[in-house]
């Protein structure tokens, strides 16, 4: 008995190592065999759709995040108020756009209770979220368009929340159903996996969970409809925000008609229901971009520009800005003020209006200037020149009148004598001569 159980035992290590390395055959390349082989999308390189799509929703989300706190950011130097009612709004629309990167990781991890219940319940809601922020922004664009005035920001906000719920209940009654009532009679599994329990969300046919998106479908074609009338608007500056939605609106109808097909006709055709999972991935990950691109790329970069408007009105930049252009205002009035005071001041004065030989004085005093008496001339003889020259009196001409300062300075008074006693002397001798102070003296 000893050697029968001794050649099971050798027989059977053998098997047993064989076995084990089948297994950690199963794990695909680029995966850890400690992986939870829920992920293996996420890493597999034999079928690298799930890298790819990983890296694009990654890069999805990063982009997006960063728009989010570009237009939070700008909301204080937003020049126009009819934009800034629309800020709201796109907000909500970037928040949509941000869900819909994130799902496609969903889509590429493979189907459990959890990851189905996600795709079935918010797909429809995150694209309802997108398209009722596209419906809010073309309903407001039409009368932005025609009368240059439109709803209110809440308003627009609120008509994008109210057909989002729309949607909310849909799927969440819809989801009920299928689960509680649906459940037992279950038809194949929708995504090609294992077979489910009867109460699993991926017991769901693909005709069943396109047909559950016919709202959704509804809104892209109301926003896509209502894009061309604002384009036939009197205001022009608003045509190419309806250019933006009518691009973003019949890219999505283009992508959703080729996911559409291929989910529900031609993956059956092919015999490939594996291919059910990567088409709704490619699905988000290409519609989102569209968004971004199409969309909310164009509408940020608008945001903060000052459109012109067609006529002059008052009150069309109120909250604009710091005063500064009140400013520039007070400063020319008060510049063609001065101006005014200052030619009315230069004006020549009439022949007949008497002229005072003090009209120069400003009031100073005026410690710095020599003033001689009659006693210090008398005192300085007979060179200190003519009396006339010597004691400067008050004469109204053109160059006292001019001047700021009608007192003669002492310094310019003692070069006028020397100048005149040095040139002529006996001028010196005669005005002498003729003083009558000479005279008294004598």
């Amino acid at each position: 008995m000893a050697i029968p159980k001794a050649l099971l035992t050798c027989l059977g290590l053998p098997l047993f190592l064989c076995s084990g390395a089948q297994a950690q055959n199963h794990v695909p390349p680029g995966c850890s065999p400690d992986l939870n082989p829920l992920y293996y999308n996420l890493c597999d390189r034999s079928g690298a759709w799930g890298i790819v799509l990983e890296a694009v929703a990654g890069a999805g989300v990063v982009t997006t995040f960063v728009l989010t706190i570009i237009l939070v950011a700008s909301l204080p130097f937003v020049q126009d108020t009819k934009k800034r009612s629309l800020l709201g709004t796109q907000v909500f629309f970037l928040l949509g756009t941000l869900g819909l990167f994130c799902l496609v990781f969903a889509c590429v991890v493979k189907p459990d209770f959890s990851t189905c219940a996600s795709r079935r319940f918010l797909f429809g809601v995150l694209f309802a979220v997108c398209f009722s922020c596209l419906v809010a922004h073309v309903f407001a664009l039409n009368f932005l368009a025609r009368k240059n005035h439109g709803p209110r920001g809440w308003v627009i906000f609120t008509v994008a929340v109210l057909l989002t719920l729309v949607e909310v209940i849909i799927n969440t009654e819809w989801l009920i159903i299928t689960l509680v009532r649906g459940g037992g009679e279950g038809g194949p599994p929708g995504n090609g996996s294992a077979a489910w329990t009867t109460a699993s969300p991926c017991a769901i046919a693909n005709m069943d969970f396109v047909m559950a998106l016919i709202y959704v479908m509804l809104l892209l074609l109301c926003a896509f409809t209502g894009a061309w009338p604002a384009l036939c608007g009197r205001f022009k500056r608003w045509r190419k925000h309806g250019v933006f939605v009518l691009l973003t609106t019949a890219t999505s109808i283009a992508i959703w008609v080729v996911w559409i097909v291929m989910y529900t006709y031609g993956n059956k055709q092919h015999n490939s229901p594996t291919w059910d999972d990567p088409t709704l991935a490619i699905a988000l990950a290409a519609n989102a971009w569209a968004f971004v691109l199409f969309y909310i790329i164009p509408e940020v970069s608008q945001v903060t520009k000052a459109s012109p408007e067609q006529s002059y009105q008052g009150d069309m930049y109120p909250t604009r800005g710091v005063g500064y252009e009140t400013i520039l205002k007070e400063q020319k009035g008060q510049s063609m003020f001065v101006e005014n005071k200052a030619f009315s001041m230069d004006e020549p004065a009439s022949a007949k209006r008497p002229v005072s030989p003090y009209s120069g004085y400003n009031g100073q005093l005026l410690t710095s200037v020599y003033q001689p008496t009659e006693m210090a001339l008398m005192h300085k003889g007979p060179s200190e020149g003519a009396y006339d020259v010597i004691l400067p009196r008050a004469t109204a001409n053109s160059q006292v009148m001019g001047s700021a300062n009608s007192t003669l300075r002492a310094e310019d008074m003692y070069a006028a004598q020397s100048h005149q006693g040095a040139t002529s002397p006996k001028d010196g001798k005669n005005s002498q001569a003729q003083s009558p102070q000479n005279k008294t003296r004598w």
